[in-house]
């Protein structure tokens, strides 16, 4: 019998040939459809909670500033953010091409009575888009994942700053928790973001 001594470069070698194998079978589903294309359209359904979300925050500065209730350090807040915002959703569009879902119906005039309600609705606006993208980000594919996390830094910074303004802790826990996207969603329209 003959013994097969294991150096580091034959385990390496194995290591990648066991992978090669396994991402090949792993490749197909069991009805011989590519994963990719389930990929793609998960993807697509993410990247389209992203979207929505982008586009009521894009709404929702858009409207904050065509009111003459923010100065200071609300103003330069809002200003900043809604082109990030325009951004952001610039970004999802090219992403998603003709897969992108239409713009959802939004009326902000009860979140922007005062420069406070408009600064907690900010709060909560962006903690949600955090909440949403950190629930998401995990299903998104390997590539796309690393295009959207250029994302939710700034929607961090964001929260962080607004947060500032209204004297709390910008950064409240040492963890942010995933929420699922379809609750988000809910929430916001029981809260008037969405119609």
């Amino acid at each position: 019998m003959t013994e097969t001594r294991w150096t580091r470069g034959t385990l390496l070698r194995a290591a990648i040939l066991g992978g090669a194998v396994a991402a090949g079978s792993a490749a197909m589903t069991s009805d011989g459809a590519p994963l990719a294309a389930q990929s793609d359209n998960a993807d697509a359904d993410i990247l389209n909670v992203f979207l929505t979300l982008e586009r009521v925050q894009a709404g929702f500065y858009r409207a904050a500033l065509q009111t003459d209730r923010l100065n200071g350090g609300l103003l330069a807040f809002a200003t900043t953010v809604v082109a990030q915002e325009r951004e952001h959703v610039a970004f999802l569009e090219r992403h998603l091409g003709e897969r992108a879902e239409r713009s959802p119906e939004s009326d902000f005039d009860h979140l922007l009575t005062t420069a406070e309600d408009f600064r907690d609705a900010a709060i909560e606006l962006e903690e949600a888009a955090i909440a949403a993208y950190i629930g998401q980000a995990a299903n998104l594919s390997r590539d796309m994942l690393a295009s959207v996390a250029t994302l939710v830094s700034v929607e961090a910074r964001q929260v962080a700053w607004v947060r500032d303004l209204a004297h709390t802790s910008p950064a409240p826990n040492a963890a942010d928790a995933a929420r699922p996207a379809d609750e988000i969603i809910a929430d916001l329209r029981d809260k008037g973001f969405i119609e």
